[in-house]
C-alpha cells in the first residue's frame, strides 16, 4: 500500500512522512498561475526597458548612443538595433500580458535575452537565468488558461 493509499491520521506518520505531506501540496501550485506570474512579471522587466528607449513614439537618441558605445552588437547597425529593440520590448510583452502567441513572444524574447547575454552583458547570467525561466515556463508549458491563446485554443479543438 502506497502513502497517498494509506488512512494514517498525520499525528502517527513519522517526521519524514509528514515532511514529504507537506512537499506534496506544492504538486498543487496549477500551471495556470505559475505561467500567469511568468508572463507578467517577464512583461514587465522588458516593458520598463523598453521604455527607456523611447520618447513618445520615437527611439531616443540616447539608445542610438547606447548601441553605438555600449552595446556595440556585431553585424547590426546601432540605429536599426535600438529601434528594433525598441519595438520588441514593447510588442513581445504586451502579447504576453494578454496571453496572444505567447509562446512565440517568450521565444522571441528569449533570444533577445540571449545576445543580450553573449554580446552585451556575459557576466550577468544568474539575471538572464532567471529570465530565461519564466520564458522557458511558457515556451514548455503554454500560457495557461488565463490567456487568449486558451481561448482560441479551446475554440478551435471544439471541432476535432
Amino acid at each position: 500500500m502506497n502513502d497517498e493509499m494509506t488512512l494514517e491520521p498525520m499525528a502517527v506518520r513519522t517526521l519524514p512522512q509528514k515532511f514529504y505531506a507537506i512537499l506534496r501540496l506544492l504538486d498543487l501550485i496549477p500551471h495556470d498561475l505559475i505561467a500567469l506570474i511568468s508572463r507578467l512579471s517577464i512583461a514587465a522587466v522588458f516593458w520598463q526597458s523598453g521604455q527607456t528607449k523611447v520618447d513618445g513614439w520615437h527611439v531616443t537618441d540616447n539608445a542610438v548612443y547606447l548601441f553605438e558605445t555600449e552595446y556595440k552588437l556585431p553585424f547590426v547597425d546601432p540605429w536599426l538595433a535600438a529601434h528594433i529593440s525598441a519595438f520588441a520590448e514593447h510588442f513581445f510583452p504586451l502579447l504576453l500580458v494578454i496571453g496572444f502567441a505567447s509562446r512565440l513572444s517568450a521565444l522571441a524574447l528569449l533570444g533577445m535575452t540571449l545576445v543580450i547575454e553573449i554580446f552585451v552583458y556575459p557576466d550577468a547570467w544568474p539575471t538572464h537565468g532567471t529570465w530565461a525561466v519564466c520564458f522557458l515556463v511558457i515556451i514548455a508549458g503554454g500560457p495557461g488558461r488565463i490567456s487568449i491563446d486558451h481561448f482560441i485554443a479551446r475554440h478551435f479543438s471544439r471541432g476535432i
